[in-house]
């Protein structure tokens, strides 16, 4: 955010990540981004000063150095991409589903739906902000891309609640003994299943 050249405080980096990296990254906490700061001045690639405005107490204002900038640009052209990594915690709340009722699932994920349609909305309002300033093109067509992908992600998540009566109907039909108990997989079938997987698709890594 300091490489598009404006002089930013910490709290102002914090609500910046809010409105616009949170959507296809992550937003750090604000004691993440004072300590990276300070990480990046001990390196040179910032510089701080403390501004006095009105208030008795100073705000410290952070600006990027050209040794800043160029470290970003060889990052952004030079370093290895790191694969998106998903943490998705309502799926894995669905993959351990056996321990839940469906209704619980399919309120777990109507919450989900309302979320990610929140998220878009908001995308789309912050890509209209974006296209304001020529120098955020970029940044609009991420946050526009962001918009799609929470789209998506609510018509999957719309047909995951549908397949949830599919999946219970597959418990509930081979439930046994007595009692009706849940039916265990066969111990250690993951292994097999992985191993004549990888030998019938030997081109997937």
């Amino acid at each position: 955010m300091l490489a598009f050249g404006e002089e930013l405080s910490g709290y102002e980096l914090k609500k910046w990540a809010d409105w616009s990296i949170r959507f296809f990254y992550w937003s750090p906490s604000f004691s993440q981004v004072y300590t990276e700061l300070k990480k990046l001045e001990k390196h040179g690639f910032v510089t701080s000063r403390v501004k006095h405005d009105n208030g008795v107490r100073g705000r410290r204002l952070y600006t990027i150095t050209d040794a800043g900038t160029e470290a970003v640009r060889r990052w952004s052209n030079e370093a290895p991409i790191d694969p998106p990594m998903l943490k998705h915690g309502v799926m894995l709340r669905v993959w351990l589903g056996h321990l839940n009722k469906p209704e619980r699932l399919k309120e777990i994920l109507h919450e989900h739906v309302e979320y990610v349609e929140k998220m878009r909305r908001r995308a789309a309002a912050d890509a209209v902000g974006a296209a304001e300033q020529p120098a955020w093109a970029y940044s609009e067509i991420v946050l526009r891309w962001s918009e799609r992908y929470y789209a998506a992600e609510k018509e999957l998540a719309e047909q995951l609640i549908a397949d949830i009566d599919a999946a219970d109907a597959v418990i509930e039909s081979a439930k046994v003994g007595d009692e009706l108990s849940f039916p265990k997989p066969t111990p250690g079938a993951w292994r097999r299943v992985e191993r004549e997987t990888e030998e019938a698709n030997p081109d997937l890594d």
